[in-house]
């Protein structure tokens, strides 16, 4: 079987699920990306070099240990896990814990991004605004946003990317439930320890390898793009 006739025949979960993870993770880590970079960028040096440490500290964490990290809040046998678990809400070994999962580590990604965006933003353009009376909330939404546009959605896809690929902190928190919580990620890990010699294996690498590939070419677009208006 070639991999065209297993994608028409293959159990293709893994990979809706691994998208919408990515998905809505990537919407929530832009928001919040953009927020504390927005702020960060206008804290005094030494304030902003703790609050980077803080923010970007599951970079360099081991996948696994952000895993952990979340088991020891979210766990089910945690106060927090108990106390949400009590209201009918539990995020360990759910496929929307997965969310939370991938969050934590592309987080980084979309903060270090746009705050290098934010702080290479011409200042001078916001005080024009200001001196026409524009509203700060305006300033931004319509004049810092679109010139720090490139930046932010070379972030954005790169935190997708992060968040799509994501396996440590995902198998660590929502572990592999065939149907329920499996990702393309943990799919071949289970697949290559059950059987070695499965071509689903492959295959599913194969899928991996066309999504990153668009994704890288994606962000190489975005920075060409950037180069052009600099160079403009």
């Amino acid at each position: 079987m070639n991999f065209f006739e297993w994608l028409g025949k293959a159990d293709l979960f893994p990979l809706w699920n691994s998208l919408r993870i990515a998905a809505i993770s990537c919407v929530l880590v832009f928001f919040l990306g953009i927020f504390f970079a927005y702020y960060a960028a206008r804290l005094p040096r030494w304030l902003k070099g703790i609050l980077d440490v803080i923010l970007t500290l599951p970079l360099v964490l081991p996948p696994t240990v952000c895993g952990y990290l979340l088991l020891l809040v979210f766990g089910v046998n945690r106060p927090v896990g108990a106390w949400l678990l009590s209201h009918g809400i539990q995020f360990a070994m759910k496929w929307y814990g997965g969310v939370l999962a991938a969050s934590l580590v592309a987080f980084p990604l979309m903060y270090r991004t746009a705050r290098g965006a934010f702080e290479s933003f011409d200042k001078n353009l916001g005080y024009a605004g200001q001196t026409l009376g524009l509203s700060n909330s305006y300033i931004f939404w319509r004049v810092r946003m679109p010139a720090c546009r490139q930046g932010i959605l070379a972030g954005t896809v790169l935190a997708f990317a992060r968040a799509l690929g994501e396996y440590g902190a995902t198998s660590m928190f929502i572990g592999y439930i065939e149907g329920r919580t499996a990702t393309v990620s943990t799919t071949v890990y289970m697949l290559y320890q059950n059987s070695k010699k499965d071509p689903a294996v492959l295959y599913w690498v194969l899928v991996n390898l066309l999504i990153s590939t668009v994704v890288l070419l994606v962000v190489n677009l975005l920075e060409a793009r950037q180069k052009k208006v600099v160079k403009a």
